[in-house]
């Protein structure tokens, strides 16, 4: 068995509740299928929440980001089926959604939009496309072999961090903090969950049998100016930008299938504030 007993890299884990008497680690490529069958084999549900995030310097989008996503989900939805696993749940992203330029302007958008992925080859929205191709091959998987799959849509997730690296959707906050914008130029959602949330949503489909299809998890959209000027009101003492480039208007997503399971959801301003706190605690936000 390719255990791994502990590293640098998975400390973090180790600090779980009762890690020590339920947390097993293994090692399992996601292009490596024996590795994933010895690692789900036993179990009854299984969460798929690893793909490739990458959004800027790519100079071949097939192999950095759109197959290993692909084979990636394939794999373990293959290992699933071939166990003894009765549901599994795929994390994909609200960037399977959103990009529709099909989909009446203003109109909100819910789980019956997809990203085209026409489009999305047009623009170099590799990430987008390879999210909405993974979680395409995971509803025809399902269908073809009897499995039973869900998906969660997350927007950009915020909130206390377990690894000790700032993610990207953390480096847009601590940015604006900073007074930089340079990760938001290029980027036209102004959508944000908090990361508990997320993991509330993912073991409430889990655990619901009514569960079934594709579950958007985000809070409504806001305007990167209008996130800035919040900070700005909340964090005085930090330097927020003065001016933030106008973002494409986006539809506002549709949260009612989710909430129909009983999913709750904090306020932008409550994750704000714990995430805020968390960078500073750890080091990674200091007022200069």
């Amino acid at each position: 068995m390719n255990i791994i007993l502990g590293n640098e890299k998975n400390a973090h884990l180790k600090k779980l509740d009762r890690a020590t008497e339920n947390l097993q680690l293994f090692k399992a490529d996601l292009l490596n299928y024996s590795a994933i069958v010895e690692a789900i084999s036993g179990c009854e549900g299984v969460f798929h929440v690893a793909s490739p995030v990458i959004l800027s310097g790519i100079s071949n989008p097939e192999e950095e980001i759109i197959s290993p996503a692909l084979v990636g989900t394939k794999n373990i939805l293959k290992a699933c089926s071939e166990t003894s696993v009765k549901r599994v749940v795929v994390v994909s992203s609200v960037a399977a959604i959103m990009f529709n330029p099909d989909w009446p302007q203003g109109t909100i958008m819910d789980e019956s939009c997809w990203s085209n992925e026409e489009f999305c080859r047009s623009t170099k929205n590799w990430y987008c496309l390879s999210k909405t191709m993974a979680e395409r091959a995971a509803f025809k998987y399902a269908q073809e072999n009897v499995l039973d799959v869900i998906t969660i849509c997350p927007s950009l997730t915020l909130g206390p961090l377990l690894q000790p690296d700032v993610n990207f959707s953390s480096s847009v906050l601590i940015n604006f903090l900073k007074g930089s914008h340079e990760l938001i130029e290029n980027y036209s959602c102004g959508n944000f969950v908090d990361v508990r949330d997320v993991a509330e949503a993912l073991l409430l489909v889990y655990k619901k049998p009514e569960a079934s299809g594709r579950y958007i998890c985000s809070l409504n959209h806001i305007q990167f100016a209008d996130l800035v000027d919040m900070l700005r009101n909340m964090y005085p003492s930090f330097n927020c930008p003065n001016s933030i480039p106008e973002m494409n208007e986006v539809n506002d997503f549709s949260l009612e299938k989710l909430k129909k399971l009983g999913w709750k959801c904090r306020t932008l301003k409550e994750t704000i504030v714990d995430s805020i706190q968390y960078y500073q605690e750890v080091g990674l936000l200091t007022m200069e």
